[in-house]
């Protein structure tokens, strides 16, 4: 069975980080591997305590993971510390994490800061130099591109800045973008074309884990050998399909359903 290996936070409510990784990753046929970055204790008020793994303890952890192959993507989300972020660049520079997505997770999706000024900056010129592709939400590409952005013509902009620190493609989700009302754009940028990508909004839900499954959904399509634009079209269709069925689970309130294709196939 192809694999793919997601280096990220663990989430207590269930929501993002690896076990929405893992999820999305079975989701789309794909064995899912794992190295954590930090423990992290969540709910439906934010990020009430966070723990970081040793370095060398997820160092070893993607070594183990990527020892044999199969490993055909990597995602990447939380890494809490400029010294984590060292190591996952160091491994994505001796060629040990194929295919690697890039979600720069700076905040939680309820505004608690999860990476400060130095880790952001190493992974600006380290790690994002080496990804496949990176898919920042709004608030993540205005750090990374130093600029505002309100509307599809700015993430376009904020895309290509983007590009300039060297990932090949940028994906800027636009479910945070209000220009329109009826519709979520992403936008991609691969170095040569701008593709908007367009689906319809899910509104009146508020739900955890979005970012994180839209990149583990992406990294899931390029293990499968698919095109970046493929990938990143059929990831919004699968997180608008997840967020349309989302369900009451835990102290995360409500969680996206990423099975909601197989239950929609069998129902």
């Amino acid at each position: 069975m192809t694999a793919a290996l997601t280096i990220a936070g663990s989430d207590s409510s269930g929501g993002a980080g690896i076990q929405a990784d893992l999820r999305t990753f079975a989701a789309h046929g794909v064995h899912g591997l794992c190295a954590v970055t930090a423990v992290t204790a969540q709910d439906a008020g934010g990020v009430q305590a966070c723990h970081a793994v040793p370095p060398r303890v997820v160092e070893a952890q993607i070594a183990a993971a990527t020892a044999s192959p199969g490993v055909a993507a990597v995602k990447t989300g939380m890494l809490a510390t400029a010294a984590i972020v060292d190591v996952v660049a160091a491994a994505a520079a001796r060629r040990a994490l194929p295919r690697l997505v890039v979600d720069p997770v700076l905040r939680s999706g309820l505004g608690d800061r999860l990476l400060d000024d130095d880790a952001i900056e190493r992974l600006r010129r380290a790690l994002l130099p080496r990804a496949a592709v990176v898919t920042p939400n709004r608030d993540e590409a205005e750090r990374l591109a130093g600029m505002r952005i309100a509307s599809p013509a700015d993430a376009r902009e904020a895309a290509r800045r983007i590009h300039d620190l060297g990932p090949r493609a940028v994906v800027v989700t636009g479910g945070h973008l209000e220009e329109d009302a009826g519709h979520a754009v992403d936008v991609l940028f691969d170095g040569s074309d701008v593709v908007e990508l367009r689906a319809p909004r899910v509104n009146g839900l508020t739900v955890h884990g979005t970012g994180c499954t839209f990149a583990a959904a992406v990294a899931a399509a390029l293990a499968h050998g698919r095109p970046v634009a493929e990938a990143a079209a059929d990831a919004q269709r699968f997180v608008a399909g997840a967020l349309r069925d989302a369900v009451a689970a835990g102290p995360a309130g409500r969680v996206l359903d990423a099975f909601w294709r197989a239950e929609r196939r069998g129902s």
